[in-house]
């Protein structure tokens, strides 16, 4: 009975909050523009405050600096491997190889290690994701901006509040800022800053994503081989992260926030790069079903870590 009541506690959150999403869209309760200014606030306001305070809590090492690299490698191997696998596959759509790769952590991952590991500090998933995000921020999106498209890349990084965030909060952690802050108290007043900014981020994430999923209109059929291409590259690489993180590492990593991670869909801005709608549609219905197949994971996630 306490192990059921410990699963409820995480996972309903998330279903209760899709289905209020859900709901919203079908009653038309939320307009479009209503849901997209919702996840801008998300975005540009409470999701900065999570990650400025994820990583000027987290502990810098020269040790601990081999984690982002390492999963900035493993991402490039992913997106290698779904670009031959697409051939072995017979995927067609320039846009396939980077289903493979790249990870939601942004709009999802940090709303669900919230409510998967309530007491752990968000800088132990934040340091498995700065890999990912140095990633999809620079080589990801530089290559499907395409030719002249890395000088757009920067200046999008440049304007975007997560990456100063996420700047600033190292800045103020690897500089010992945040630990001087401490003896004074004003470490304890920018906590409670951004606690109170961040508080919604998770709900109103979940509920933004909700309003998106109408399963009905998923072609899961023409979806499928992408699904199982993303799936099992997912795989792969988390085998590989784990033996790496236990053989080479010493376990630097949190088992749980690499499980997380790699159970992400990719990145939702991917349909933005389509050159065709044809191909903006089979890419979308392939994020709202990976989308559907995480969730449905993180709830056995909420088994096993219950």
């Amino acid at each position: 009975m306490q192990t059921l009541t410990a699963v409820l506690e995480k996972a309903l959150p998330v279903f209760v909050m899709l289905a209020i999403g859900m709901l919203c869209r079908r009653k038309q309760l939320i307009s479009r523009a209503g849901i997209d200014a919702m996840k801008s606030f998300a975005v540009n306001i409470t999701l900065p405050a999570v990650m400025l305070s994820a990583f000027a809590t987290a502990s810098y090492s020269r040790e601990s600096l081999i984690v982002p690299l390492v999963i900035f490698a493993v991402c490039v191997l992913m997106l290698v491997l779904g670009r031959v696998l697409c051939g072995v596959m017979k995927i067609s759509g320039r846009l396939s190889p980077y289903l493979a790769s790249g990870f939601e952590a942004g709009m999802l991952g940090y709303a669900l290690f919230a409510l998967l590991f309530p007491q752990e500090p968000t800088s132990s998933f934040a340091m498995v994701d700065l890999g990912q995000v140095l990633f999809v921020f620079t080589l990801y999106k530089a290559l499907l901006a395409g030719q002249g498209g890395l000088r757009g890349v920067i200046r999008e990084a440049a304007h975007a509040p997560t990456v100063w965030a996420i700047g600033a909060g190292i800045v103020i952690g690897a500089s010992g800022l945040y630990a001087a802050m401490q003896p004074i108290g004003l470490a304890r007043v920018l906590d409670a800053v951004t606690d109170f900014v961040s508080a919604p981020t998770s709900a109103v994430i979940l509920l933004t994503i909700g309003y998106d999923l109408v399963p009905a209109e998923i072609q899961w059929k023409k979806t499928a081989r992408l699904a199982v291409l993303r799936l099992g590259v997912s795989a792969a690489a988390l085998l590989l992260v784990l033996l790496v993180d236990r053989l080479l590492l010493g376990v630097m990593m949190h088992p749980g926030a690499l499980v997380l991670m790699f159970i992400l869909p990719p990145p939702y801005v991917l349909p933005v790069f389509a050159d065709v709608e044809e191909e903006r549609a089979d890419v979308s219905s392939a994020l709202s079903s990976l989308t559907l197949i995480s969730l449905i994971l993180f709830m056995l996630l909420t088994v096993v870590y219950a």
